[in-house]
């Protein structure tokens, strides 16, 4: 999403704006003199109401990896704000950036994505003695012994070939 626009001034100083619901701030970029390869490419000042100028970011110069082309990427971040903003810079044809923002991504479980389950959903193959867990006869039997009797709830049954759907069934008395 688009929220705003840097041009380069008279002065060669590259100056704009940010405006979202909650934001709107007016930035500089400050140019990073720096021998180190890891350095940011600029400083991101913002104009405070005072007007006075506060470092609030940074813009690193990246390249992608489709296109080739390079373009700013860093954050804004402040006590005032929420959150940091994660934003980026993209050349235009006239010199000038527009900056966009992008919410940053959950990193995601690769357990749950997996279905791996939790440890105290496992039943160790031991019973609380640390002997063999005795399953009783036939395929009803419970899965592990629990050591608290046998169960009088129903037992699912299999239904249909469907993705392996279960259908509660009653027990006679």
């Amino acid at each position: 999403m688009n929220i705003g626009q840097i041009k380069q001034n008279d002065a060669g100083i590259f100056m704009g704006r940010i405006s979202t619901l909650a934001v709107a701030m007016t930035i500089a970029l400050k140019p990073v003199q720096s021998s180190n390869p890891r350095a940011p490419r600029y400083e991101i000042h913002a104009l405070t109401p005072g007007r006075t100028w506060v470092q609030v970011g940074a813009f690193f110069e990246l390249t992608s990896n489709n296109t080739s082309e390079a373009f700013l990427n860093g954050r804004i971040d402040d006590p005032s704000l929420a959150a940091p903003l994660q934003v980026s810079a993209f050349r235009q044809d006239d010199g000038s950036y527009n900056v966009v923002w992008q919410r940053a991504q959950k990193r995601r479980d690769v357990g749950a994505a997996l279905g791996v389950k939790a440890d105290d959903d496992l039943s160790p193959p031991f019973g609380a003695d640390g002997g063999p867990v005795d399953n009783g006869p036939g395929p009803d039997a419970a899965a592990t012994d629990t050591g608290l009797g046998e169960t009088t709830a129903p037992v699912e049954e299999p239904v249909g070939k469907g993705r392996g759907r279960r259908q509660r069934v009653a027990e006679d008395a």
